[in-house]
């Protein structure tokens, strides 16, 4: 059987043929082709398009091919697409019946439908586990709810938070992800099938009913859209892109806080190297390899949206070269989401360095500040100057945040405002504690147990109704 030897003379040369075949990634839309064949010759039947015993024909050969697996097909470069090897194979068992097969659809319908098919598998599957990942967070949060941490702007010290506090930043960053993947799936999940070449068909075919068979929940209702758009693509790797974005962050702290100037984790063994020459290394190659990844997927994204940026309506063989770039940036995510998720759920935290490091480097400042508004209704940008001048004071001359008192306060106070604060020692004591600053925190997506425990049982809820 040849498609060519109707309308063209002779063969394509083999340079021609190899450099146009997509034989190769189609492998995976071998399943895809298969239940879509299933379906179109289904619905021929039901609707007297073709003969009942030519359709019963094809549909058990088709099962019988699905059960013995692709590597009964012949898959060479003299074979242009996964859709004529299927074919040549159903050819082979029961002759030119097969053809019938192919009556009212069009390859270009049929491989979108194809990947459409295979993407909206894999997009479940990586929901799932992003929902996994996201219960790891929630349960490495609850064990450290009052771990007591310094948090970061500009990498410099900033206010103090818990270790559970921050690992919920990444639990709601994930989540978002979540959400942008499952927005995207809506549009992976329509059906081109029926659309045929760009205008449908003449034959009275029921394109509800392929769709229905297939589980998609609509159908694309332009013949020329459904065969021509892969924005369904470029969003869909997009949301990865994101995804893998978010990953890269927390790769980056991962590394950071490993290093000994940080000293705030310890990243397990099994995801760490040591140096070919220095004996006391241990490197965290696999979060510096993951964020790595992250330029993969940024690199298929805008190599998708290049080839997609100017084509002409309707089909392209251009539209063929995005679907390798796809399933690269699939695999990438997915790989990098599990590893993520694997390197993460062993890293163990360093308590008392976390507490260190809250107190080290006047972390404390803003609560102080906030603590004359409320004590001495003084304008915000009065008590932030006075708390300002207060850290210069205490650097200058070697005093440590949990030294400053009452009286120290004042002095700078009557400098700058010509009043002292009398606010009790009881009071500055605890505006320079860390936990009772974080216990203070009490507002909803705070650092307080109470406001953790509240966003861990919001998470959980979510996760919970995102599986059902």
């Amino acid at each position: 059987m040849n498609l060519r030897s109707g309308r063209l003379k002779g063969k394509m040369t083999a340079d021609a043929s190899s450099f146009t075949s997509s034989i190769e990634f189609d492998r995976r839309i071998f399943n895809a082709d298969i239940k879509c064949n299933i379906a179109h010759t289904t619905m021929l039947k039901e609707q007297r398009i073709i003969e009942a015993a030519d359709a019963d024909k094809i549909i058990k050969t088709l099962n019988e091919l699905e059960s013995e697996g692709i590597g009964v097909l012949k898959l060479d470069l003299s074979v242009e697409d996964i859709h004529m090897a299927l074919e040549i194979y159903v050819t082979e068992r029961i002759g030119e019946v097969a053809g019938f097969m192919h009556t009212g659809k069009s390859r270009n319908d049929q491989v979108a439908t194809d990947l459409r098919l295979i993407l909206k598998e894999e997009i479940e599957e990586i929901e799932e586990d992003i929902l996994n990942f996201i219960e790891n967070i929630i349960e490495m949060a609850s064990q450290h709810t009052e771990t007591i941490m310094v948090g970061y702007t500009h990498l410099q010290h900033a206010q103090p938070t818990t270790f559970a506090h921050h690992l919920l930043a990444y639990a709601n960053e994930i989540r978002r992800d979540f959400e942008r993947i499952a927005d995207a799936k809506k549009r992976v999940d329509m059906c081109p099938l029926g659309a045929a070449a760009m205008t449908g068909t003449g034959f009275p075919i029921d394109r509800d009913r392929t769709a229905q068979l297939l589980g998609f929940s609509r159908v694309m209702e332009n013949s020329m859209d459904a065969v021509s758009s892969r924005d369904f693509m470029a969003e869909t790797v997009f949301a990865l892109a994101m995804l893998s974005s978010n990953l890269s962050k927390i790769s980056e702290e991962m590394i950071i806080w490993s290093t000994y100037e940080f000293r705030l984790i310890e990243i397990s063994d099994k995801y760490s190297s040591t140096s070919s020459i220095m004996p006391q290394k241990k490197n965290p190659d696999v979060a510096e390899i993951s964020r790595s990844k992250t330029a993969v997927l940024y690199g298929e994204l805008m190599t998708i949206l290049s080839i997609l940026k100017a084509l002409p309506h309707s089909y392209n063989r251009d539209l063929q070269e995005v679907t390798p770039h796809l399933w690269n940036a699939i695999d990438t995510a997915h790989s990098m989401l599990n590893i993520m998720n694997d390197m993460l759920s062993s890293v163990s935290f360093n308590a008392e360095r976390g507490i260190e490091l809250a107190m080290a480097n006047f972390s404390t400042a803003t609560e102080l500040a906030d603590l004359m508004v409320r004590e001495n209704n003084l304008p915000f940008r009065i008590a932030h100057q006075i708390v300002g001048r207060t850290v210069n004071e205490a650097i200058s001359n070697g005093i440590r945040p949990e030294d400053i008192d009452s009286k120290f306060l004042d002095k700078i106070a009557m400098d700058i405002n010509g009043t002292p604060l009398n606010i009790s020692e009881e009071l500055v004591e605890n505006a320079l504690n860390p936990y009772e600053i974080i216990k203070a925190r009490d507002v909803k997506g705070g650092p307080s147990p109470k406001a953790v425990t509240e966003s861990i049982l919001s998470l959980k809820e979510f996760v919970k109704s995102s599986r059902r």
